[in-house]
């Protein structure tokens, strides 16, 4: 068969309600898109809200940087190797885990934020049946 005889043949087709962005009726089909959230809509209110929002990534970059232009290239190669190796360490899914060794390597186990006070697990609202964490953790359920 010619390819323009497909063409021809797709340019003829009747469009079916449904198999777009949109289905039927105008309404967004969540199943193939997803669902819609409004705050990933909106523009930031400030100028620097979207500095402090991305200011972890953008001083990880300058860090980066730095190191590379003062040790070489692989001060940098070995620190987001260990980086890589920090972030896999964890405990049971049901006891909080404090990523001592994450922050040591970005610099931050000596400062105090927001989340070290407010962002406490052991006052969380919602404590999980540990058997049922583990099992599905390990995909047994």
């Amino acid at each position: 068969m010619n390819t323009l005889d497909v063409r021809s043949q797709l340019k003829d087709s009747v469009p079916v309600a449904g198999f777009g962005p949109h289905g039927s009726y105008g309404l967004q089909d969540s199943l193939r898109t997803g669902f819609t959230s409004i705050k990933n809509e909106l523009i930031p209110s400030h100028s620097l809200e979207l500095s402090e929002k991305n200011f972890q990534v953008n001083q990880d970059k300058m860090n980066m940087s730095t190191l590379r232009n003062i040790q070489g290239i692989h001060a940098p190669l070995k620190l987001k190797m260990e980086l890589k190796a920090a972030t896999q360490i964890q405990r049971l899914p049901f006891l909080p885990s404090s990523h001592l060794a994450l922050d040591t390597l970005r610099g931050s186990d000596e400062t105090i934020g927001f989340d070290d006070i407010l962002n406490d697990p052991n006052q969380s609202e919602v404590m999980g049946e540990p058997h049922m964490m583990v099992e599905y953790k390990l995909g047994v359920l």
